[in-house]
């Protein structure tokens, strides 16, 4: 594990603390409000969440980051031997940036932080491999950092899966393939990688499973959470030879709801040891990978996510103005009269109230049919889920003028089972 050992204080991140962090805490903790009022899986859901799962970016600014200096040096001391490993491997991470013949007391100035990735102290020698962290402002005037003149992407959520021993994971425990993101430095790239930490409820939703969901409303929910805008899918696949042996990994870039191949490539440590090392090394080239495709015009919000919403309200309408008649054909005289009960101009007048909504979701097509039916009702202003439990039941929070028994009366009328009563309803087919 890589520790930052600093005697400055680093900038925050270039966007400050993410608005969406606390959008996403309060998500999850409606979530598990939700499931915890319906009386469904309490115990069960926190010890699905419960410890440590993800690991936090290490570093997430727009500062350079040069990693993997290895440094030797002897001294009369250990402190002293490593003090010196430090100014070395400042010289030697400017060196490989390609900035100008200077000073080692000038380029210590424009040293922000020290990572140390491996070290050995001993009486007179330093042994380590560091990584180096130069302040852009500072360092900016000498050395380019700006990816190539590149524009920067939409905020694409990044979903790290990896299959080791035959088992595929995301967040489920803490990965070495999730661990290489985090230490990545992100804002060296000209994409921008939303990173989720993987804690709390963030993996019972960012799971190897969502990858394969097609459905443009999930897509929006879960990417809304996160503030993103598109997902990427960087996929390891580790093959241990023999225990303690060599390590073949398969690296493969994915991007899209669709879950698009970009590329692929593979690469081979010689041990556990070296695990780490190959790790960081393919997520610099799955980048690369994703750098490419930004350049060429692929890297880009699906313009379906948001038409698709449209569209099936739309064909959802459809079908329920068609089977409508069909049951209220009794009283010819009704139809004329039932396109004026439900004009808009009749709500317009009452107030605004929550309502709270459980609902059956078997399988993502239940989370869509449900979210269409409640929009579907005139005098509804929004509707969206603040929990979702696919196998379980969930909960959106609906705004409706007139209340749940508005709802409770349309829904009923497609055929619903609606129980409950107050601002809590229970929704079934």
């Amino acid at each position: 594990m890589a520790i930052t050992i600093s005697p400055k204080i680093l900038r925050p991140d270039r966007k400050g603390p993410r608005s969406g962090q606390r959008k996403r805490v309060a998500v999850m903790l409606a979530a598990v409000a939700g499931l915890a009022l319906a009386g469904i899986g309490g115990p069960r859901l926190v010890a699905q969440i419960e410890g440590d799962r993800g690991i936090p970016p290490l570093a997430n600014s727009e500062d350079i980051q040069v990693n993997g200096i290895d440094v030797d040096v002897t001294a009369k001391t250990g402190a002293e031997a490593r003090l010196e490993g430090w100014k070395q491997a400042e010289k030697l991470a400017w060196k490989k940036l390609g900035g100008p013949d200077m000073p080692v007391e000038s380029i210590d100035a424009m040293v922000a932080s020290i990572v140390v990735e491996r070290e050995q102290v001993g009486a007179h020698r330093y042994v380590a491999r560091l990584g180096v962290i130069f302040d852009k402002t500072k360092s900016s005037q000498f050395v380019g950092k700006d990816g190539g003149g590149i524009p920067r992407s939409a905020p694409m959520l990044v979903i790290p899966v990896l299959y080791s021993g035959g088992v595929r994971q995301v967040f489920e425990v803490r990965g070495p393939w999730q661990r290489a993101w985090a230490e990545f430095q992100a804002a060296a790239s000209p994409v921008d990688y939303v990173r989720p930490i993987g804690s709390g409820g963030e993996s019972l939703v960012l799971t190897a499973g969502q990858t394969g969901r097609r459905s443009r409303l999930w897509w929006s929910t879960v990417l809304g959470q996160f503030d993103a805008a598109d997902v990427v899918i960087p996929v390891a696949r580790l093959e241990r030879q023999w225990p303690g042996g060599p390590i073949k990994g398969t690296f493969t870039a994915r991007y899209g709801l669709d879950n698009k191949f970009l590329g692929s490539f593979t690469l081979t440590a010689s041990n556990e040891q070296e695990l780490p090392a190959m790790l960081g090394k393919a997520v610099e080239r799955v980048d690369g990978l994703y750098r490419d495709a930004l350049v060429q015009g692929m890297l880009k919000p699906d313009p379906t996510l948001n038409s698709s919403r449209v569209a099936l309200d739309r064909a959802f309408g459809e079908l329920r103005n068609a089977m409508m008649p069909k049951e209220e054909q009794g009283p010819v005289a009704a139809a004329p009269t039932a396109g004026p009960t439900l004009a808009p101009e009749d709500v317009s007048g009452t107030p605004v109230e929550n309502v709270s909504v459980q609902f059956a979701t078997p399988d993502a097509a239940a989370v869509d049919a449900a979210l269409a039916a409640v929009r579907g009702v005139p005098g509804v202003q929004g509707a969206a889920t603040v929990s979702l439990a696919i196998g379980g039941t969930s909960v959106m929070r609906v705004s409706v003028s007139g209340g749940a028994d508005r709802i409770a009366n349309a829904l009923r009328a497609q055929g619903w089972k609606v129980s409950g009563s107050g601002s809590t309803l229970k929704i079934s087919r």
